[in-house]
């Protein structure tokens, strides 16, 4: 009698029968992680269904935080914006919406991002360049003027003077008759991933923290529908690191969050339902889904089992996504639209709850509007017409998908041990680890687009010499003078005393390791400005230099 063929067997006789004639080719992700040329069920032999993948709106959440995802709500569109004056801005904003925006999103420029006012010398020649320049709550009142802060929700990228960007927000739901706990919306303040990767901090990092957690605080008491962390892959993955680090390290920031806020007494349903991700989604489609998928699943097992959250909202992990920046191309750069819209296709087929496209342009200057609106229109054709939201996680099951989701969650698991072995996140940003692994990551990616075996279309192949014929947007050097004009008549016509009362009880409150967001806003409603504040804390806190790491 013959013994019963096994799958094995099978696999085996058609690999026999079929062997391998591959044009000569990397197969490999992104990431640089090997691709078989099949997969079965052979690959996922050690999955449980119900342990594993589950269904939708169940723990794990591998398929999606929501039972009908898309099905009941579309993802919140998003684009970023912020240029020249809170004005300029703001008039953005509103052509924004009219096109069909859902959600703002709103770019600061770099001395905003630094805490540095825009008379300040250091902010010269970079006042409303690559964002809104916002000095104070009369810029605030300005940026959100006619928009109803009760009814659209804003997503504000901002780290380092993140708690007094906050305090402005609030103060501006005030002045329109909206009290902080109505306010609905994203503050990213994600301080961590600023030393391993953008680089824009103020204070030492075990300070930054401190901020972060004051925010969580403050957030879980007066501000319920409000996200007071963003904490984001986006900008390590934008540095060079892998699909894996990007997960891993993002994640791990997270929880170095959990446990300071922890460590401050607060108890862990009392925010965790209200802490959110920010993920890059990269060009690799199928790695970046596999990604978010094992983004969802770990942080539901962390949350539940090992930080022993009650509440099924704490396990949930929301996230927003961004199409990934560094993959646009100057040469060609039409080919980005096309690349964008693959990027946005993958953050909705893995369950993004907010989406913002990158415009084709981005990589010249920011976006003028024609860009943005063709970006917007990307997520439009996807949500209204592909057709791809008319069932939940379409490609849960696929083979390849879960075999690569189950490879990212034990990677990322591997460099949680490593982290830990290491002291934690702050110690390892503190010894450089972080940075080198990006860097080398990095250097890796350059190498292999040097040596063409990964091509990027219009830059290491498939080149031409036409020109770039396409509209860019310009600043007007007027747009700084006027900003600065402004915020000279604002430190001339305010209660002066009055800012230096509130500036001195941040310093105070600073001192005594007391939570400043009540003391932040009101020095924001006394018309005190983001460098005066940021300085405030700065005496008390101290500031970073980066060592060097070799």
């Amino acid at each position: 009698m013959l013994k019963d063929r096994t799958l094995e067997d099978d696999y085996r006789s058609w690999r026999e029968s079929h062997p391998p004639h591959n044009r000569d080719w990397d197969f490999t992700t992104l990431s640089g992680e090997e691709i078989a040329p099949l997969y079965s069920p052979l690959d996922i032999a050690d999955e449980s269904y119900t342990r594993d993948v589950g269904f939708p709106g169940q723990f794990p959440y591998t398929r999606g935080i929501y039972a009908n995802m898309y099905r009941g709500r579309l993802w919140t569109m998003r684009q970023f914006a912020g240029f020249g004056t809170a004005r300029d801005t703001n008039r953005r904003f509103h052509y924004l919406l009219s096109q069909g925006m859902t959600g703002l999103s709103v770019a600061f420029d770099n001395p905003t991002l630094m805490g540095v006012d825009s008379d300040d010398l250091r902010a010269l020649g970079e006042v409303g360049r690559t964002g809104v320049a916002i000095d104070s709550l009369a810029d605030m009142e300005v940026l959100f003027e006619g928009i109803p802060l009760d009814r659209v929700s804003t997503s504000m990228t901002i780290n380092a003077p993140a708690a007094i960007v906050l305090a402005m927000y609030v103060a501006v739901g005030e002045k329109q008759g909206v009290p902080a706990g109505q306010l609905t919306g994203t503050l990213q303040n994600d301080i961590l991933k600023e030393y391993i990767a953008q680089k824009e901090w103020i204070y030492p990092p075990r300070q930054g923290v401190k901020l972060v957690v004051d925010t969580i605080e403050y957030t879980a008491q007066h501000m319920p529908k409000y996200h007071p962390v963003s904490i984001s892959g986006y900008h390590i993955r934008e540095a060079g690191s892998t699909a894996l680090q990007e997960l891993a390290f993002t994640m791990a920031d997270g929880l170095s969050y959990v446990d300071a806020s922890l460590e401050r007494g607060l108890d862990i349903d009392s925010f965790a339902p209200r802490l959110s991700y920010f993920w890059n989604s990269h060009i690799d489609f199928f790695e970046e889904i596999a990604k978010f998928r094992a983004a969802r699943r770990l942080w539901a097992r962390l949350l539940k089992e090992k930080y022993g959250a009650k509440n099924p909202r704490s396990w949930l992990m929301r996230f927003h996504t961004q199409t990934a920046g560094v993959s646009l191309t100057a040469q060609q750069p039409e080919n980005n639209i096309v690349r964008t819209a693959l990027e946005a296709l993958a953050a909705v087929l893995g369950g993004t709850q907010s989406l913002h496209t990158n415009s084709m342009d981005e990589v010249l200057a920011l976006p003028t509007e024609k860009a943005v609106e063709i970006a917007l229109r990307t997520q439009q054709i996807i949500a209204y017409e592909t057709g791809v939201v008319n069932t939940v996680d379409p490609l849960g099951g696929a083979y390849f998908v879960e075999a690569m989701t189950n490879r990212m969650e034990e990677g990322a698991l591997e460099y949680f041990r490593r982290i830990e072995e290491l002291g934690g996140v702050l110690v390892g940003i503190e010894a450089g680890f972080f940075q080198r692994e990006i860097a080398d990551a990095a250097f890796r990616y350059q190498r292999e687009l040097e040596e063409r075996r990964k091509v990027m279309v219009g830059v290491n192949d498939f080149v031409n010499d036409q020109p770039i014929d396409i509209p860019i947007l310009k600043i007007d050097p007027e747009v700084e003078r006027e900003q600065i004009r402004r915020l000279q008549e604002l430190k001339r016509t305010r209660d002066n005393d009055r800012v230096d009362r509130t500036l001195a009880a941040v310093r105070d409150a600073a001192a005594r390791d007391e939570n400043v967001m009540p003391y932040l806003l009101e020095s924001v409603r006394a018309y005190a400005t983001i460098q005066e504040m940021s300085d405030a804390m700065k005496a008390v806190l101290g500031s970073y230099r980066e060592p060097a790491f070799v």
